[in-house]
């Protein structure tokens, strides 16, 4: 593609500065929840507060925000204004990270990475405005093209930083852009893949499945025709981007050998999820769901496959299929749904697996996991949509919620104590029942709908999200040492996180706020829903008191997770050999315990 060919339509000045004073608001209110920035309050009006924030340099940041729960606040986009003696020839949100980097705690190295995370923020958000669907046609789209609209992590500010990619390779594969893509197709020798999967499932019927007859007859001959037997090897999908930019050079010395032979492209077309690597068949959407390594940075991770836990995924799916097959709360009333990561192939690098302290980036770089499919899931009247969706509002200012609460023909209480009803209780039984927690994010939730209300919800991603307590529940003995190994354990408080600050901070702050900005719906009203609903399944399950002391939702207080105080300040863009982890900054106070104390009044 020749320069001028670059599609650069949607690069306009007014779209720019659009999606810059959006992103600089999201910036404000986000750094004021971390205490990265502490504006000083001149005065307040109502429920609307007036700040002034003042750099080193003497910038003036003036803005109006509304308090909101959980020591929150949201920032009115309109009302920022930045007085500077300095010409404005930045983007603004860029102004306000090195205002930032001024203060002392942010190294140059990190300012100039984040910089350019928050160019391809902005550059994507330009794409998602000048494509994005009205409501009326989102709130009809089909659970797999309803992801390519969705904006991001809603807290995380350079959301869409993904480094590694360049443009034409964002045009190619990023989920907003709704491109179909082929997988590509390698053998790999049995001698450094291994395959893994669920009871009964072999990896002859997983091929069967995924590529048709002629496919893999195309695909034996090139093994022949390399003077190989198939019988040694092993298909397994790539991505093309894995492909060109890491297989090919991390992995030579196995090319070289015919380890590892390319074969070209299976039929089925697939289009791309929020979290890049996750694949879903639109040919046949009753085939599985495939996530594949993609070694570039976003948000806080490189987005490949961890070998230890991609070898362990069927196990962990037994384990907490097991739980819901013996369960009549979660299995008959809860009606959860999980789609199990079934089957997988883990490939290991020779070099980097005798690294003592290797990045960990290159122990994620080649393997696959097969997950069930959302559709295999759903009843005739079901409509699953990701729960990320709830927070969206098109480019018209109307939510997606307030739209699927219209259509329901609900009143707004009515709906949010479906949804209530829909996501909690089986988290809430996990949690206290079982000592285990998924990780409850907007992404990893399907909620699914029937006639647009709340029915139940679907979970997925268990390779990186299933924690579990690291007291001696009965309940958790059935864990075989590898398991355990594996499956991180998390103190009480740390379990209590992925629902305090998983769901709650990282999704219903959000949602209560669309809520009351839209539909006159008290926040306060919101939290009070949700404690009932704590309280209820507490009633129900009154045997399992001393676990609802041990797991306290409703404490006044709990350790505040930062996440992107963790980039900017504590780990940096260090190659280090784990996955960074949310840092702790401070504490928050918990909408849960203040609603409780409200009602006592």
């Amino acid at each position: 593609m020749g320069i001028c060919e670059t599609p650069l339509h949607m690069l306009t000045e007014k779209a720019w500065n659009d999606v810059d004073q959006k992103l600089l608001a999201k910036m404000i209110q986000e750094f004021m929840y971390e205490e990265i920035i502490t504006p000083k309050l001149l005065s307040e009006t109502g429920d609307i507060q007036s700040y002034e924030w003042v750099d080193k340099k003497g910038t003036v940041y003036r803005f109006q925000a509304k308090p909101r729960m959980f020591d929150s606040f949201y920032v009115l986009p309109e009302s920022i204004e930045i007085i500077t003696t300095e010409a404005k020839d930045i983007p603004l949100s860029l102004s306000l990270l090195l205002s930032i980097q001024e203060e002392g705690n942010m190294t140059s190295s990190t300012a100039g990475h984040l910089i350019k995370e928050y160019l391809h923020t902005l550059v994507a958000d330009t794409h998602l405005k000048e494509k994005s669907k009205s409501m009326d046609e989102l709130i009809e789209l089909d659970y797999a093209e309803l992801e390519g609209e969705m904006t991001g992590h809603p807290w995380i500010t350079y959301n869409k930083g993904r480094i590694g990619f360049g443009y034409d390779d964002y045009v190619l594969y990023a989920p907003e852009q709704k491109r179909k893509v082929q997988l590509s197709w390698i053998a790999v020798h049995k001698n450094i893949a291994t395959f893994h999967s669920v009871e009964g499932l072999s990896y002859n019927y997983v091929m069967e499945q995924e590529l048709d007859e002629e496919t893999r007859q195309i695909f034996t001959k090139k093994l022949e025709a390399s003077g190989v037997q198939e019988k040694d090897y092993y298909f397994m999908p790539i991505h093309a981007w894995q492909w060109n930019n890491i297989i090919v050079s991390m992995f030579a010395p196995e090319i070289a050998k015919k380890e590892i032979i390319p074969l070209g492209e299976g039929e089925d077309e697939y289009l791309p999820q929020q979290s890049i690597r996750t694949f879903v068949n639109v040919t046949n959407k009753r085939k599985y769901h495939v996530k594949l390594p993609m070694s570039i940075l976003n948000t806080l991770v490189y987005r490949g496959l961890p070998s230890e836990r991609t070898v362990i995924a069927p196990k962990v799916t037994t384990f907490i299929k097991n739980i819901l097959e013996n369960d009549s709360f979660l299995r008959e009333e809860c009606r959860l749904g999980l789609l199990g990561e079934v089957a997988t192939i883990n490939v290991n690098h020779r070099t980097f697996t005798k690294l003592k302290g290797a990045p960990y980036q290159y122990l994620e770089m080649l393997g696959v996991v097969w997950r069930e499919s959302v559709y295999n899931e759903l009843q005739e009247d079901e409509h699953a949509i990701t729960l990320a969706a709830l927070l969206h509002v098109d480019h018209e200012g109307t939510p997606f919620v307030s739209k699927l609460i219209h259509k329901s023909g609900l009143t707004v209480e009515q709906w949010v104590n479906k949804l209530a009803k829909a996501i909690l209780p089986p988290l809430l039984h996990y949690l206290y029942q079982y000592g285990t927690v998924f990780s409850p994010h907007g992404q990893n939730t399907v909620l699914v709908l029937k006639d647009y209300k709340p029915e139940r919800i679907i979970m997925k991603d268990f390779v990186d999200d299933v924690n579990i307590s690291d007291q001696p529940l009965l309940e958790l003995s059935v864990l075989t040492p590898e398991l355990k190994k594996v499956l991180r354990s998390e103190p009480p408080e740390g379990l209590t996180q992925f629902i305090l600050t998983g769901l709650f901070i990282c999704h219903f702050r959000y949602l209560s706020n669309i809520l009351q900005e839209n539909e006159q719906f008290s926040e306060l009203h919101f939290w009070s829903i949700i404690h009932e609903e704590i309280l209820s399944y507490q009633r129900r399950f009154s045997h399992l008191q001393d676990r609802f002391k041990l797991f306290d939702l409703l404490r006044p207080t709990f350790t505040k997770l930062a996440l992107n105080r963790n980039r900017m300040f504590d780990y940096g863009y260090e190659d280090g050999d784990d996955r960074p982890h949310a840092s702790e900054y401070g504490i928050v106070t918990n909408a849960l315990h203040k609603v409780a104390a409200q009602s006592t009044i």
